[in-house]
């Protein structure tokens, strides 16, 4: 295929963060589409194990962000139930943007797509945005009052 890939990835998306920005950015502008997915209420706090933003609030969020980015044209947010989402089933995507805290759901989700008779997915691992203290950015330190939403840290933590 010509040009830039068709392009998947998939994520909580709690608390938006410049974290959550830069990965967007990156598979936005390294995508010709870019197929989105949000964790369903259910599947997110039975995998995270703490509070999360309902997924009305999330998805608006990040709605909102590729709006300011000019990119809704070529965009398609889903809610997903698994940790695979459409990756599984959809054969027309190209690449499989991850970080690297689910660098290893891209191993699984390619060994399910090879034996449904699916091309494997390239995968491309953004490096996650760290934090004034060096840590990765993360909805929980924000939750915590440990960080702002830019990574910046809070004195009164």
């Amino acid at each position: 295929m010509a040009g830039k890939p068709r392009a998947v990835l998939g994520g909580t998306f709690d608390i938006f963060h410049r974290g959550h920005r830069i990965f967007l950015m990156t598979a936005l502008e390294g995508s010709s589409s870019l197929l989105i997915g949000i964790t369903s209420d259910g599947y997110a706090r039975s995998s995270k194990g703490h509070p999360i933003e309902p997924y009305v609030v999330r998805a608006e969020n990040v709605r909102k962000f590729v709006e300011q980015m000019g990119c809704m044209d070529k965009v398609k947010i889903v809610e997903i139930d698994d940790p695979y989402g459409p990756t599984v089933k959809e054969g027309e995507l190209d690449v499989l943007f991850v970080t690297s805290e689910n660098r290893l759901r891209g191993d699984e989700i390619n060994e399910l797509r090879r034996e449904k008779g699916l091309p494997p997915l390239k995968i491309i691992r953004v490096p996650l945005e760290l934090a004034e203290d060096g840590r990765p950015i993360s909805a929980t330190m924000i939750r915590d009052g440990i960080i702002d939403t830019e990574g910046r840290m809070l004195h009164n933590a």
